[in-house]
């Protein structure tokens, strides 16, 4: 008897095509009790629900067109206005030039970007002159000045300081720079290490460049001595082939002047820096001869009588 009743209950929902506008409400209380009522009572709303309104305003509903329920409509774009003018395309452009390009990323990024600062040093070459080089554990190195100048270091010395707490070392250097062309200067420093008081005596040494009369057989034009202190030199022109025949710190600073063909005397103290400086004093004293036919207003060849 239950399973015929179900069968048939079964069946009228199936045929039943009204069947999803009733909605079906199951009670807590019949569900879960233990009583033995039958399912086709359950099924059975004894009081079946109206169909809740909608106001139409609240949503749309989209309608298909088409017995497939695909939008059958061709979409139709708006016409253009008069007097349109299509943009041109990227490519049909002029070629931008290399300060446009350089002005634009100005713009978005700053002046720094384009190579150029506010001041205008240019930002990627570095300076050539003095380059530092920096590195964990070690301490900042500068590269040698790129001036054309030649530098030959002729004494490297200890000297202390006596101070109330004892002793303070330090290291003294003689350098001499010069150009080969005549040009040439004799520098000194003082340094706790011994490239620090180098280079001090480099930049010394540039600060106080002479220029050497030389003739064009690369020798002095007449004889010179000189001193610097208790130091005392000689200097004489020598004929082509001769070479710098001197020693010590005069051969040092006439080969790094130019000088090929000369000879040279250390008559007085041997100190390096006192002969070095004599040298440079003993060189200054000379004059070429047409400065000194300009002086005395003859031409030169009077000078040989």
């Amino acid at each position: 008897m239950a399973a015929s009743s179900l069968s048939a209950t079964f069946s009228a929902l199936s045929l039943n095509p009204n069947r999803h506008s009733q909605p079906l409400l199951f009670s807590h209380r019949l569900l879960f009790s233990n009583s033995k009522t039958p399912l086709s009572l359950l099924l059975k709303s004894p009081h079946p629900l109206p169909p809740a309104k909608v106001a139409s305003g609240d949503f749309e509903i989209p309608f298909l067109e088409g017995e497939d329920g695909e939008d059958t409509g061709a979409f139709s774009p708006p016409e253009r206005p008069e007097g349109y003018v299509p943009p041109p395309s990227f490519d049909d452009g002029p070629a931008e030039t290399e300060e446009e390009i350089a002005r634009a990323f100005e713009e978005l990024y700053g002046a720094a970007y384009s190579g150029e600062s506010f001041l205008g040093n240019d930002v990627y070459a570095m300076d050539s002159m003095v380059k530092k080089a920096t590195g964990f554990g070690s301490k900042t190195k500068k590269e040698k000045v790129r001036d054309g100048f030649d530098e030959r270091v002729v004494q490297v010395r200890r000297v202390t300081k006596v101070v109330k707490g004892g002793k303070q070392l330090h290291f003294r250097a003689v350098v001499v720079v010069g150009d080969k062309q005549g040009n040439v200067g004799v520098g000194v420093g003082k340094a706790k290490e011994v490239v620090s008081a180098v280079q001090k005596s480099a930049v010394n040494a540039r600060r106080n460049i002479v220029a050497v009369p030389m003739t064009k057989y690369k020798t002095f034009p007449h004889r010179s001595e000189a001193d610097y202190g208790a130091a005392r030199v000689m200097l004489r022109p020598a004929s082509p082939g001769t070479g710098v025949i001197a020693g010590g710190a005069v051969r040092i600073v006439l080969e790094l002047a130019g000088v090929e063909n000369a000879l040279g005397k250390q008559l007085g103290s041997n100190n390096a820096l006192n002969n070095a400086r004599a040298t440079v004093v003993a060189v200054q004293k000379m004059r070429q001869f047409s400065e000194v036919a300009e002086e005395r207003g003859i031409p030169m060849e009077e000078l040989w009588k």
